[in-house]
């Protein structure tokens, strides 16, 4: 059952991820692409915006794949992290914790998932168990 277990958290976050990151890459499921995520960046003084939403974009993506598929999942960890911390640091932490009020509190939880299950291991049903990484 915690293979099992892994395998949905595994699936829920990174397919989301996949998600948000072909928002901002392709302007997919209702995002804006590069260009309307960049300049949404350039206005909260993420710059150069283009380049960062197509670099958010990418790690987002790439991390969601890994994650669900359960490959080089610390990596994956690593870029959902990296992403969150962004997203922290420059847009929820001055709104305090609550997501209510537009705070960090999503973004925290994500982090803790994503690198409880770097620490954990991906499971049995993942790929870094069929190829022993």
């Amino acid at each position: 059952m915690v293979a099992l277990g892994l395998l949905l958290v595994r699936l829920v976050v990174g397919l989301l991820f996949i998600g948000h990151g072909a928002q901002k890459l392709f302007g997919w499921f209702g995002g804006y692409g590069p260009k309307g995520t960049g300049g949404w960046m350039d206005s909260v003084g993420i710059k150069p915006g283009v380049f960062m939403a197509v670099l958010a974009g990418l790690l987002e993506l790439l991390g969601g794949v890994l994650f669900a598929l359960g490959l080089f999942t610390p990596l994956a960890a690593l870029f959902i992290t990296l992403t969150m911390l962004g997203a922290i640091v420059k847009v929820h932490g001055k709104n305090g914790l609550w997501v209510t009020a537009n705070g960090y509190e999503y973004n925290a939880v994500l982090i803790v998932v994503a690198i409880g299950i770097a620490l954990i291991g991906a499971g049995a049903y993942s790929l870094d168990a069929v190829l022993n990484l």
